[in-house]
């Protein structure tokens, strides 16, 4: 499939470290995992620009520096279960598996969870474990979660979401309307849960029974 090392250096130099991303443990999984890997072969040669791309069923990968400053936020040392709300096309799956111990990854569309899985076992990413459903309401067998990271956008945090962080746990969600949202993270401390502003973005909706109404 050709060999991308140069357009993926290119993409952690100008769209992630140049834009403020310091941590380089979250640095070297972008440079290591290969995004081309997880787009539509006709989208290959755009698979390391500064965009998000289709990746079928009205959903996208997110641009390199929104994973890049999600992924970041969580504050990974190598020992968290994570939660995953939205597997879409498995690259924000790559980049917490490379940098936690065990994914766990919720998908509505099984089309696309059934091609994130076969992408995930071919590049050997097998501390993941992807299910498909309604993200919305998390995973609650498997809490509670060190850090939670939901790649679609809902009106609000869904409270079963949070009420799967342990104590310490980061959660990170963008939230608004369909068309604007902030990125917003939580961090649940034997107090209660603190939460902080990262930024403006644009995500698709995430829908299910604490979500965006619609078909899951």
């Amino acid at each position: 499939m050709g060999n991308y090392s140069g357009p993926r250096e290119r993409m952690v130099r100008d769209q992630v470290e140049q834009r403020g991303i310091r941590d380089p443990r979250v640095i070297r999984a972008l440079a290591k995992i290969p995004r081309h890997r997880f787009v539509d072969e006709a989208l290959i040669g755009r698979a390391y620009g500064d965009h998000p791309l289709p990746i079928g069923e009205g959903q996208t990968i997110s641009q390199p520096y929104m994973v890049a400053l999600m992924t970041e936020s969580l504050g990974l040392t190598g020992e968290e279960r994570i939660l995953e709300i939205g597997t879409g096309s498995g690259y924000q799956t790559a980049v917490l598996a490379e940098l936690g111990s065990k994914v766990y990854s919720i998908e509505r569309l099984k089309r696309l969870g059934d091609r994130a899985v076969r992408t995930l076992d071919e590049l050997g990413y097998y501390n993941v474990l992807v299910r498909i459903g309604d993200g919305s309401t998390g995973w609650p067998e498997e809490a509670p979660f060190d850090a939670v990271v939901v790649t679609a956008a809902g009106p609000s945090i869904p409270d079963a979401l949070v009420a799967q962080l342990g104590v310490g746990g980061r959660l990170v969600m963008p939230v608004g309307s369909t068309a604007a949202q902030t990125l917003r993270k939580a961090v649940r401390t034997a107090e209660g849960i603190h939460w902080e502003e990262l930024g403006d973005c644009v995500f698709v909706k995430l829908i299910g029974k604490h979500a965006w109404p619609g078909s899951v």
